[in-house]
């Protein structure tokens, strides 16, 4: 059973040079597209941080456009996929576990 070609798919080549370059690499699949992203970085958090406090919605699309490596450019675009996608999001913030200890 083959899975079927979603709009922006890459080869396995391709993902493999992503994750030379990048590390982990993350996709959203939504309403037959997918696109390929980055992790966030600090710098990406917090100029999305700013934009989302006077519109919601610029959080995530400043992460989207900010972590986006290729695949289908239509979820950036098209509102239907870019909602869609952006249940996710928030996802890419990857973080650590800490702990604070007492001396």
């Amino acid at each position: 059973m083959s899975e079927e070609t979603l709009i922006g798919q890459a080869t396995e080549g391709q993902i493999a040079t992503w994750k030379k370059k990048y590390g982990k690499v993350f996709g959203i699949k939504v309403g037959g597209h997918i696109c390929y992203l980055k992790a966030a970085d600090r710098k990406a958090i917090s100029y999305a941080s700013v934009a989302g406090k006077s519109d919601p919605l610029k959080f995530n699309e400043t992460i989207l456009n900010s972590c986006f490596i290729g695949g289908s450019a239509e979820i950036k675009t098209n509102d239907e996929l870019f909602l869609g996608a952006g249940k996710v999001l928030p996802e890419l913030i990857q973080l650590k576990e800490a702990e604070l200890v007492n001396f």
